[in-house]
């Protein structure tokens, strides 16, 4: 290879032949000799390549499972992604065993998603490079790649960023998150897919290689190395495990729970006593008058085929009362470990007006008067778990306007948005 001068005013020494132009200009990153990395070549982005096809696509499945959760086929109410068409397909009714389904979903989700951030980081710089190549497409297949790998760079930021602004800032990107995460995950993992299926045979021979091939991620002039590649997977492992040791322990409570330096539910337990653990929303937050909880002045109203019934929570409290030990899990990854609920079956409640057999889907409605989900739905096999309840107690304790006093939901696997707190109206039957 002929020497490259050390500056661009530096002249070449007598004899040695003209540059090639992309090496005479290496100031603009469609030059290839702009790109001096001695890291990027096809072996480090295979392997980091494998880790996000692995990594990418328990995130889908993890995420297409979080959003049935949310039984969207149900009620408009729900439905936070209208006109999804057949991208609903997978939508079923969601389980209420194992009862602690959605705290590991979404704890793997939310979890896995912000530690493969380093992974992606890394992936694509090592590609950048292709980015800029010239002429942008040489032929239709080659513009058709050009496109797919666009969709794959920007759908891949995008649910990247989305995620992490919903999980840190209760999410400030402008339109709702639902549908944007949700259409934008279709768009991305279809990219991702037929990049994957693209690329995969030569991924796994690269990996087989013991020297990199020619190829374009190598620099042609690379600049002095200051690690080696195995180094540089070291550095972006170190930082993929720095970011799950400071976000997984937000799915425990305790000692663990102090570890969740970047989760908005680390730190300490909230105060002492039974009613301790992680709130969402707070009383405050969802502007609840307490003049509307006392005694006096709050009642449940629930309505069926069988009529309408006004229970205020002397009545409720003296209604058969069940406990069931039930998580809270929340949609940004949180969760808290089994609290130990008390109050009256929502099949119970069923009965009381006209539902004695097979108890019906519930819409449910809380006096908070911000934030989302200020109504949500129960599918009818959720109403009939008898865990499931209308808690009026916790850990022993009346519950706590945080908590939801006078009266919340709490039912198993279900995702804690649903477990609606400050509950004011139940509706039975189909919805």
């Amino acid at each position: 290879m002929a020497r490259i001068p050390s500056s661009p005013g530096t002249p070449p020494s007598p004899g040695t032949p003209p540059l090639p132009r992309a090496f005479s200009s290496p100031r603009t990153p469609f030059s290839p000799a702009f790109w001096r990395s001695p890291l990027r070549g096809p072996w480090f982005t295979s392997v980091l390549g494998v880790v996000l096809l692995g990594g990418i696509t328990v995130l889908f499945l993890t995420g297409l499972l979080s959003y049935a959760a949310y039984n969207p086929d149900l009620s408009s109410v729900n439905d936070k992604t209208p006109d999804k068409g057949i991208l609903g397909f997978y939508l079923f009714s969601w389980p209420t065993d194992p009862h602690w389904l959605y705290r590991l979903n979404q704890g793997v989700h939310v979890t896995l998603g912000i530690t493969l951030i380093p992974v992606l980081l890394a992936k694509l710089w090592s590609v950048v490079p292709k980015l800029f190549t010239l002429p942008p497409a040489r032929s239709l297949a080659h513009a058709l790649e050009r496109i797919s790998l666009l969709l794959l760079v920007g759908g891949g930021v995008f649910e990247f960023v989305t995620g992490v602004l919903n999980v840190q800032l209760d999410y400030i990107f402008p339109g709702s998150f639902y549908p944007l995460h949700f259409y934008g995950a279709w768009v991305f993992f279809a990219a991702f897919v037929a990049h994957a299926v693209l690329k995969m045979p030569m991924a796994l021979r690269n990996l087989r290689q013991l020297r990199e091939e020619k190829s374009k991620l190598v620099a042609p002039n690379p600049a002095e190395p200051t690690m080696s590649r195995r180094g540089a997977l070291w550095f972006v492992g170190g930082g993929s495990l720095l970011l799950f040791a400071t976000t997984v322990g937000q799915n425990f409570d305790g000692p663990l729970r102090r570890t969740a330096l970047l989760a908005p539910h680390g730190g300490a337990e909230p105060g002492s006593g039974p009613a301790a653990f992680q709130i969402n929303k707070t009383a405050a937050y969802a502007r609840i008058d307490p003049s509307e909880t006392s005694e006096d002045a709050w009642r449940l109203v629930v309505t069926g085929r069988g009529g309408t019934v006004r229970l205020s929570r002397t009545e409720l409290s003296r209604l058969p009362l069940y406990s069931s030990a039930l998580p809270i899990a929340c949609v940004e990854g949180w969760s808290t470990s089994d609290q130990w609920w008390r109050g009256v079956r929502l099949r119970d409640l069923a009965a009381l007006v006209g539902y004695d057999d097979d108890p019906p889907d519930v819409f449910v409605e809380s006096l908070q008067r911000r934030g989302a989900f200020r109504r949500a739905a129960l599918r009818a096999n959720q109403v009939a778990d008898p865990r499931s309840l209308l808690a009026l107690y916790v850990n022993g304790e009346d519950l706590t306007p945080d908590h939801g006093h006078p009266a919340r939901i709490i039912v198993p696997a279900a995702p804690g948005v649903v477990n609606t707190k400050w509950v004011a109206r139940m509706t039975f039957g189909d919805l």
